[in-house]
């Protein structure tokens, strides 16, 4: 059995196509799966990182980003430690779906869950639609605790990306058990 400190669940929301899968498969086994199908429903992987000196795992749940899905997705929220919003740069209307999506955040999950907002698809700078001020700007006014930009194909920033959660996720938790009392697994 493998020995760790703390288990985070890590739950990457977002349109349909803006690369959540990518980003998972790309942290967790290294590959960029080419033609990727869209995710039915859930799915997960799991992945030990070290925080200073303490293994922390994360559990990283993708959902899927079609409408017919939310009801199955949203159910994921709740206990969740951190939430990772994602769009495509590439794609203005997965941007202007982050509203939509942040109103879920703020329905369904703890009130205290770390806000990522991930712009991915970097690699495709000519076709470029969202210009990154504007991702920030967006996460700034919408107290996100943290906006990055990332390209799961070269892999710009993802393994950033998840070792900034589990940072900070493993930080808040040695300073103030009571964000995550009711719902943290420890060994």
């Amino acid at each position: 059995m493998e020995d760790y400190k703390y288990l985070f669940k890590v739950v990457l929301v977002g349109n349909a196509g803006v690369g959540k899968t990518c980003l998972v498969r790309k942290f967790t086994q290294g590959i960029f799966p080419p033609g990727q199908s869209a995710t039915i429903g859930v799915d997960f992987m799991i992945k030990t990182v070290k925080v200073n000196d303490d293994k922390i795992k994360l559990q990283i749940w993708d959902t899927a980003g079609q409408e017919r899905f939310r009801s199955i997705t949203q159910s994921y929220y709740r206990s969740a430690h951190a939430i990772v919003l994602v769009y495509d740069v590439a794609c203005q209307p997965s941007f202007d779906c982050l509203p939509e999506w942040l109103g879920e955040i703020e329905q369904y999950a703890n009130r205290r869950v770390l806000k990522i907002l991930v712009g991915n698809k970097i690699d495709k700078e000519d076709e470029r639609e969202v210009p990154e001020r504007v991702g920030k700007n967006f996460a700034d006014a919408n107290v996100f605790d943290y906006f990055l930009e990332t390209s799961a194909l070269d892999a710009t920033n993802v393994d950033t990306l998840f070792h900034e959660v589990a940072t900070r996720l493993t930080n808040d938790m040695k300073k103030s058990d009571d964000r995550y009392r009711f719902y943290i697994i420890t060994k």
